[in-house]
Formats: C-alpha cells, sequence, structure tokens
C-alpha cells in the first residue's frame, strides 16, 4: 500500500484547507507513535499483515480528528472519501489489474496461487496481526472457489489497543468497494469489528 500519503494529504487539504499543514504534521507525530505496534508487518511471514502500516496511518488520521471533536458521522465520511480515491483505479492498466485475480481464479496458475496464499496467511506471523483461513469449496462460495474467513484481525487489535474499536468498522466498509472494483458482489454475515466471532467473505461476480 505505497503511496497512501498523498491521498490523505489531498482529502484534508479539500476539507481543511486554512490549516491542512497543521494537522499533517499531527497526524505523522501521531503515526511515528503508532509505528512501533506494526513495525513487525514490514517482514511478516502472514501477508495480510503487510496493510498494518496502512492501517496505523489511519489511525493517526482517526485519532487526529477526534481530538479536534469531530463526531463519529464525519470522520467516517472524511475516511471514505480518502479510501474511494485511494482504491480507485487511475487508469486501464490499473482496472485490468483489479479484476485480473478474478480471472485467473479459473485457470490451474490461479489454484497454484491460492495454495501459495494460504500457506502465507493461515497462521499467526505475529501476535498482534493476522490469522486467515481460506476456502475453496465451490458449494460455499457461489461458485467462485475462492472465499476467506478472518479468524483473527490485525486492524481490530491494533485498534482496540488504543481504545479506538468504535471506529474499526470503517475500514470493514473498504471491502465492499475494493470487491465491486473487482468485478465481485460480496457476501458478509459479519465481521470481528462489529462484535462476530470473524470475518466471512464470500464473492460472487458480477
Amino acid at each position: 500500500m505505497k503511496g497512501y500519503r498523498k491521498y490523505f494529504e489531498r482529502t484534508i487539504e479539500a476539507n481543511y484547507r486554512s490549516h491542512s499543514a497543521d494537522l499533517q504534521d499531527q497526524i505523522e507525530r501521531e503515526f511515528n507513535r503508532l509505528k512501533k505496534d506494526v513495525n513487525f508487518a514490514k517482514t511478516s511471514e502472514n501477508l495480510v499483515d503487510r496493510r498494518l502500516l496502512f492501517t496505523a496511518y489511519f489511525l493517526a488520521f482517526i485519532k487526529v480528528l477526534e481530538q479536534r471533536d469531530e463526531s463519529f458521522d464525519r470522520i467516517r465520511e472524511i475516511s471514505l472519501q480518502i479510501v474511494n480515491e485511494y482504491v480507485r483505479p487511475k487508469n486501464r492498466i490499473q482496472r485490468f489489474l483489479k479484476v485480473l485475480p478474478v480471472k485467473l481464479l479459473k485457470t490451474q496458475m490461479g489454484s497454484v496461487l491460492v495454495k501459495a496464499f494460504e500457506r502465507r496467511v493461515n497462521k499467526p506471523g505475529h501476535p498482534d496481526g493476522f490469522v486467515v483461513k481460506i476456502i475453496t469449496d465451490k458449494a460455499e462460495t457461489y461458485g467462485l472457489g475462492y472465499g476467506i474467513d478472518i479468524l483473527e484481525c490485525g486492524i481490530c487489535k491494533l485498534f482496540n489497543k488504543h481504545g479506538y474499536s468504535k471506529y474499526a468498522s470503517i475500514l470493514c466498509e473498504v471491502d465492499e468497494i475494493t470487491s465491486g472494483l473487482a468485478g465481485l458482489q460480496l457476501f458478509r454475515s459479519g465481521t470481528i469489528a462489529n462484535g462476530a466471532s470473524k470475518c466471512d467473505f464470500r464473492w460472487k461476480a458480477l
């Protein structure tokens, strides 16, 4: 998730033009305090842990806005502005890359990649990270042959540790956005952030 900072900067500039530089400085200071909790993600054997640096930056952003007495709804609104711009394909190549994984699932190479991915995510790389179960039974996955259950969520662990658990569900909404961009409809019965025992991801091709 390289290059994410510029999307925060643009959105902050658009919403807080007169003091955006000060807000950015505050976010960077908060992020530097949070980094020690997620530095393991850079070298974790669990690939899903790699997203935790982005998560820590998001938490720093949320903490700064809450300290400015912004409401939950306002923080959610601005957060989703950032995410929408960040994940939106900027050109044809990026649009193709978004749908490529779904196309590969139908191939022999796709099966090999899923098995390799499973080996890298089904056990914790760190106690504060993720544990993910891969589901390949077509009967359980709307015929797609791929689904996931997040059994331990590194995002929730980080937010809980810092007393910001009520905001973790905002990042759950990102999954709807990224699924649509991949040409998939997401079906999910619950998330850990909202009190479920796991986050179940099942998709149907659009």
